[in-house]
């Protein structure tokens, strides 16, 4: 299966724009998988910083993880304040006391303007763009979480950073024969 949805300025991104692989992951806050996936992508990040971008987008599972929503609409409500990827960590880190006190203690440990992060979060202010993430995930083929794509593509490996990393490397080298096929060499001249 191929990502339907093409990266835009909605998804949270880190790396660089024109980076030459594009890890997309389809995650939920309050799943154990996700958890463990969100620390070997720190070791993926750190190692092949330079080759890669990565965008997170939210897939909820609710009938199993009944905080996931909420978690991801906190992450979006700190992300309106600039600060998405500290509240994405700090929740992945915090997985096991995951409730709204944490979420609400997170946001004062992030510095969050308090009353303008809580009313976000009441107000569902930012359901539907969880709602539209997750559609697109459905869309992609995704049916749990971790669900990741690499260059648009499906990934169906291991997710320990051992395997993303190779996955990764793969696909940069992939991206660069790719882009230089067509390029002839120039010719010998003849004399």
């Amino acid at each position: 299966m191929s990502l339907v949805k093409p990266i835009d300025d909605t998804d949270h991104v880190l790396g660089l724009t024109d980076a030459p692989v594009t890890l997309v992951e389809y995650g939920d806050f309050q799943c154990p998988h996700c958890r463990a996936a969100h620390f070997y992508l720190k070791n993926v990040l750190a190692t092949v910083r330079d080759e890669m971008r990565f965008v997170f987008r939210h897939m909820p599972l609710t009938q199993i993880h009944p905080m996931a929503q909420l978690a991801a609409e906190a992450a979006e409500a700190a992300g309106a304040q600039g600060k998405f990827w500290l509240m994405h960590d700090l929740i992945y880190e915090n997985q096991d006391l995951l409730s709204p006190v944490l979420l609400t203690r997170l946001g004062q440990r992030l510095g969050l303007d308090m009353q303008l992060f809580t009313d976000d979060v009441a107000s569902h202010r930012f359901l539907p763009k969880v709602k539209d993430d997750f559609m697109s995930a459905v869309r992609s083929g995704a049916a749990g979480t971790p669900t990741f794509f690499i260059n648009g593509e499906r990934y169906e490996g291991s997710f320990d950073d051992e395997s993303l990393i190779d996955a990764m490397r793969f696909a940069a080298r992939a991206h660069a024969s790719h882009a230089t096929r067509g390029h002839h060499a120039p010719r010998p001249k003849v004399h």
